[in-house]
């Protein structure tokens, strides 16, 4: 038991300081911009690496937020792993290097780190030592040798070879054979520095004296501490055989391709023996230190000396294959020549590259800079040469490309601005093809989804909106709709509508209109009156959900429509004391006499505000009529005696619209022989409050219509009286009795009932004197109208004493205008003045000025 704890402890120290001899290569070594480590294999579960966060400067505090972590193929074991505390590199699983790489020689991990925010790779090689924890084995304990008696001195004899995984020093390093008198050994090296031994024959045999001899041989290995393996050689002397067979030559060469199928020939080996017989008869067979995956490669026909392929073979793994082959002979005492064939395997393009896609960005913004990384993409090609040489590229009309950082490893980064409403996701096919022939193809497919940014500002379906509302609508009604779109998703596409603070006739805009914020259907909050606001515009704004928030503002024009809501309002005349209006009408009137004019106003405008005038009722429909579009009363004939002295008239006046509006007036005409001097109904009135208020244009245009009038009738005035100042001075030099022209009435009674007077001219000698006419019903009797006219004026009319002609909507009988008139001396007949240019306030008072009278008739002649 002391002795095993003893040989035990040995070991751990010799293990140790074994590891302390190595931790020098433990060191970081960059290597092609990459970290390279060392270590043994067998550490335990836990062993310390290296410290990646120092050495590659990380802090060791965010490499759990940043993801850091080692990116592997899906399926292979993870040997090493990494301490995101302490950011330590640790054996995770025990490291057989044996095990890992079969193929012998430099033995090495990859590993491929990655850490996010920002994203960055490093690759990482990690290469495992060997230790020597394997001993040299021999596939047999015992070994038997036949060897002739006639054998030469310095006859060969190939041994079985120990086997040892180990690699390096600590794989087999020289054989030892224990003392004799006849065999020595000398130890030779293949072309992959393996050892293998040869018996030499030092002394000649005499079976006679000993038929046998027992070695002891010793395999060696180079590890600290050594190892060993011994086998048992029974070298059996036999009876001289003197021809050995002899092979063509020593070493052979062939190559394979490492696709050949099972069952091909790979060489036909050949060997001589000049014996007869049995002796001469040749079997092939391995030799004895064949490596095991020799045997299940290779085939070889013992009676033939084919060498046939048995199983797969694979580039990839082992590149040369070295056969070893013995021929022996079947004679007694048959000795066993050697010879090596070297199989060399040309690569075929049968691996098709492999492509590891590492997504760590997806879904990438839509403003994301240009040059953001968005996947890592590894290939791998087992192939070599030009088969194992792969190219990567992705598809065209993509804004990414791929960028390569290390040998098979590229990064996708971003060559433009994306924009998720044009594109929202883009599938980018990768392609990784090999410089084989015929080339080989992997396509991949990575899709990066593009996640919305608020970019853009809502955008409504118009420039502007006009909404027409009709007067008198009820609060809360539904009077537009609105709508914006955004291009945008999710939130950053939900859209609120509110309408912007303002103010309508000097009241908030909110207490007009509102909106609804989701669906922008906007109401009237008020019942709008067209009278009072006619038009009105607000902003309206649609506003998204990102952030920062978006907006667009909009203009709705909205219209108020007339509606005939309002009836006419009389203005004129107004009756006194509140029953009825009442109005002065000379009994000596005659036909077209202007006896007033029925004014009215209607707040509406367009046809609703169109008025026509009836005569609804009246005493006796064949006296006065009302014109349709003016409202004025004139009489439609004379008065005759039979006639009441009090005519009722009923005028309606009524608007276009739809519904029609109406209102009437009532109007009580006296009929009087003499004018008194007071102003009628029709002078006298002012305007409602409602109707000043609702129609201030209509008092303006009065007024001012009114001035213009007074203005012109005062210059007429000046001017006659001017002119019938210059014909008395004329007449009183030519015997005219002053103050005037006499007028000398010689009264005679027309059939129309009219009183006429002659007409008497005195022109001086040589000039041409002013004309006095007797007006026809010009007033009560016992007065005479005159008229001073100059001789420019008898060639034309002036033209406020036309009369007034127009035919009314109540006449009986037309033919009753067209009564012979009586004829004057002159050539033009003195009508009625025509008021209607004039307001109606202005109307009496204008007849009474532009009447020239007061020339009584105080005697005969």
């Amino acid at each position: 038991m002391r002795a095993k704890a003893g040989s035990g402890r040995g070991q751990l120290f010799l293990r140790s300081l074994l590891f302390l001899l190595l931790a020098g290569c433990l060191a970081p070594r960059p290597a092609g911009g990459q970290l390279h480590y060392a270590v043994p294999e067998e550490l335990e579960h836990g062993a310390f690496v290296a410290n990646l966060g120092e050495d590659l400067g990380l802090d060791v505090s965010t490499l759990s937020a940043r993801r850091f972590r080692i990116v592997s193929r899906a399926g292979a074991k993870q040997h090493l792993e990494v301490n995101l505390e302490n950011g330590i590199l640790f054996v995770n699983e025990r490291i057989d290097r044996e095990e890992v790489c079969e193929a012998g020689g430099t033995c090495l991990l990859y590993l491929q780190l990655l850490v996010e925010s920002p994203l960055e790779f490093y690759r990482v090689e990690v290469e495992v030592l060997d230790i020597n924890d394997h001993a040299p084995t021999f596939p047999w304990q015992e070994y038997v040798l036949e060897v002739a008696e006639s054998a030469v001195l310095g006859a060969r004899f190939p041994l079985e070879s120990a086997q040892d995984p180990d690699m390096g020093t600590n794989s087999v390093h020289t054989y030892r054979l224990s003392p004799n008198g006849f065999f020595s050994l000398e130890v030779q090296t293949r072309s992959d520095t393996s050892k293998f031994a040869e018996l030499v024959l030092e002394h000649a045999l005499d079976r006679e004296q000993q038929h046998a001899h027992r070695v002891l041989l010793t395999a060696l290995d180079g590890g600290v501490p050594e190892h060993s393996g011994t086998a048992h050689i029974l070298v059996i002397v036999l009876d001289a055989n003197d021809n050995v067979p002899a092979f063509d030559q020593p070493s052979y060469g062939v190559s394979l391709p490492e696709d050949a199928p099972a069952g091909t020939l790979v060489i036909q080996l050949s060997a001589t023996d000049l014996d007869e017989g049995p002796n001469g008869e040749i079997e092939y067979s391995f030799s004895g230190h064949a490596p095991p995956h020799v045997r299940e490669l290779f085939h070889i026909e013992p009676q033939s000396g084919q060498v046939l392929l048995k199983g797969p073979l694979d580039y990839e793994r082992a590149s040369l294959h070295e056969l070893y082959v013995q021929a022996r002979d079947r004679g007694p005492s048959a000795v066993a020549v050697h010879c090596r064939v070297l199989v060399h395997l040309l690569d075929v393009n049968d691996n098709a590259p492999e492509v590891t896609l590492t997504s760590v960005s997806t879904p990438v913004l839509e403003d994301a800079p240009t040059g953001t990384v968005i996947a890592v993409i590894s290939v791998l090609d087992r192939d070599s040469g030009d088969n194992g040489h792969v190219s990567c590229e992705i598809g065209p009309d993509v804004p990414f490309e791929l960028r390569s950082s290390f040998h098979n490893c590229y990064t996708l980064v971003t060559t433009q601005a994306l924009d998720r409403e044009v594109v929202p996701e883009y599938n980018i096919s990768i392609t990784a093809q090999d410089m084989g022939s015929p080339a080989l193809l992997t396509h991949s497919t990575l899709t990066v989804p593009v996640s919305d940014v608020n970019d853009n500002a809502p955008c409504f379906l118009q420039p502007f909106y006009s909404v027409y509302v009709m007067e008198n609508n009820a609060p809360g009604a539904s009077i537009c709709s609105v709508s914006a779109l955004d291009p945008d998703c999710q939130q950053n596409a939900y859209l609120s509508y509110s309408i912007a603070d303002g103010h309508i006739h000097g009241m908030p805009v909110g207490t007009y209109v509102s909106i609804n914020s989701d669906s922008g259907h906007m109401y009237a909050l008020r019942s709008l009156d067209y009278e009072q606001i006619r038009s009105f515009q607000i902003q309206v704004q649609a506003q998204d959900a990102g952030f920062p928030p978006l907006s667009a503002n909009v203009t709705v024009h909205i219209f108020v429509l007339d509606q005939n809501d309002n009836a006419p309002v009389i203005v004129s005349p107004m009756p006194r004391n509140g029953s009825v209006a009442t109005e002065l009408v000379p009994r000596s009137a005659g036909p077209g006499y202007l006896v007033g004019m029925v004014s009215a106003v209607d707040a509406d405008t367009g046809l609703n505000s169109r008025l026509s005038y009836q005569l609804l009722q009246a005493t006796d429909f064949t006296l006065f009529s009302v014109a349709p579009d003016t409202g004025e009363l004139c009489t439609l004939r004379s008065f005759l005696e039979q006639d009441a002295t009090q005519q009722w008239l009923v005028v309606q006046v009524r608007d276009s619209g739809q519904p029609a509006l109406s209102t009437t007036v009532s109007i009580l005409l006296s009929v009087v022989e003499t004018m008194p001097q007071t102003l009628s109904d029709f002078s006298e009135f002012s305007f409602p409050p409602e109707a000043s208020s609702s129609s201030p244009l209509t008092v303006y245009l009065l007024v001012s219509l009114g001035s213009i009038s007074f203005t012109f009738l005062l210059t007429i005035l000046i001017l006659t009286a001017i002119r019938c100042r210059g014909e008395h001075r004329s007449r009183k030099g030519d015997g005219c009795s002053p103050p005037c022209c006499h007028c000398c009435p010689q009264s005679r009674s027309s059939p129309d009932g009219l009183k006429t007077s002659n007409l008497t001219v005195q022109p001086p000698a040589g000039t041409m004197a002013a004309t006095c006419l007797d007006v026809p019903g010009g007033g009560p009797p016992g007065y005479c109208y005159k008229v001073c006219l100059s001789p420019e004026s008898i060639q034309r009319d002036f033209m406020f004493l036309k009369p007034c002609s127009s035919r009314r909507n109540n006449e009986k009988d037309p033919g009753k205008q067209s009564r012979p008139r009586q004829h004057l001396y002159v050539s033009k007949q003195i009508k009625q003045p025509n008021m209607d240019w004039l307001p109606p306030s202005m109307q009496r008072p204008a007849l009474k000025r532009y009447q020239i009278w007061h020339c009584r008739n105080r005697g005969s002649g």
